[in-house]
């Protein structure tokens, strides 16, 4: 079925597996896409026309495929799904098709087919720009073969494709060196958006295996937090959109997951931890006492913390703090004052 997500103005569909060439370590994309029968162009045609039937904004709105590696399905399918969509890019309907896939379904001929049905975004799952850690989690590709796929895109004519890049944090071989590696690498490349994904262990995959022989600790939601939090700071300020950070909320992935980092509030969890660590900076060298934090009205729950974590640690600190709000303060920004 197709999943109308207001939010980010998609009309999306999962084709769990389709065209991926290889397992990896911790894929099972039912489980995360939460779908099941295997879709078909038909399908598509069906549901694409309910979905049109409402109102949607034909200047945000997208048609897009996620869940595989698109461009590696076979053509004739392909090209199906495509067909399916391309006639809502033609009236105007929305402003495009959106594609996931992997960094060696790329070349030439794939690009004049998705340019000619109406593509304009393309997003390749690198999950690692680290060699060692794709092949621990048997991606089948290499990071030069990202830069490549990504060349590739860059260099069509017309420039048609917005470029979109997935990274995954607490895979089996990283380390803090690695992610470094990757981070520096993805923001060298400068995707016009990105995907921030925790590593999530999910039953019958190989990473399951791992950690129940005892090979494989995923970190917890604690501890990837800590990674993410300043990755996804870093990709902000160099002005790279990130899209997504947290995987998508499924009652499947939530019954199926043996362990890592699922919270169906991610982002918001990495945007406290970032704002705990603005407010430790500011609280250093201020003598203990209570006090009173302004924040913008829209960032209070961040400000606060899940469970009221913000405020618990401050507190901790010798700082009780209450919460004020001020509808000129920009979001993010904050003021302190304490009693005499």
């Amino acid at each position: 079925m197709a999943c109308v997500n207001a939010a980010h103005a998609n009309v999306a569909f999962f084709i769990p597996h389709r065209g991926c060439p290889h397992r990896c370590s911790f894929c099972d994309q039912r489980a995360i896409s939460g779908e099941g029968q295997a879709l078909t162009p038909e399908d598509v045609a069906e549901q694409l026309k309910a979905a049109f039937s409402r109102d949607l904004n034909p200047d945000t709105t997208e048609i897009a495929f996620f869940g595989g590696s698109f461009t590696c399905l076979p053509p004739r399918e392909m090209e199906g799904f495509l067909q399916a969509a391309f006639p809502y890019v033609q009236s105007g309907k929305c402003r495009g098709i959106r594609v996931s896939t992997r960094p060696d379904g790329i070349s030439k001929p794939i690009l004049d087919l998705l340019s000619r049905y109406g593509v304009t975004a393309i997003e390749l799952g690198a999950q690692s720009l680290d060699d060692k850690v794709l092949q621990i989690n048997r991606r089948g590709h290499t990071a030069e073969d990202v830069r490549t796929a990504l060349e590739e895109i860059r260099r069509y004519p017309g420039n048609p494709f917005s470029l979109g890049l997935q990274i995954m944090t607490g895979l089996p071989g990283e380390d803090e060196k690695s992610r470094e590696l990757t981070q520096k690498a993805a923001l060298s490349i400068h995707p016009d958006t990105l995907r921030l994904y925790p590593t999530v262990v999910i039953r019958g995959t190989e990473l399951a295996r791992w950690m129940q022989e005892g090979d494989y600790c995923p970190p917890n939601l604690e501890k990837t937090v800590s990674f993410a939090a300043p990755m996804l700071e870093q990709y902000e300020k160099a002005g790279i959109r990130v899209i997504r950070a947290g995987l998508h909320a499924s009652r499947e992935l939530e019954a199926e997951m043996l362990g890592g980092a699922y919270h169906p509030a991610f982002r918001e969890l990495c945007q406290s931890e970032l704002f705990r660590q603005k407010l430790e900076k500011s609280l250093a060298g201020q003598p203990k006492g209570k006090g009173i934090l302004t924040v913008h009205p829209r960032f209070v729950s961040i400000a606060i913390g899940q469970k009221r974590k913000n405020l618990l640690w401050a507190e901790g600190q010798g700082y009780p703090l209450k919460i004020r709000t001020d509808e000129t303060l920009e979001p993010g920004n904050f003021t302190l004052d304490f009693e005499n």
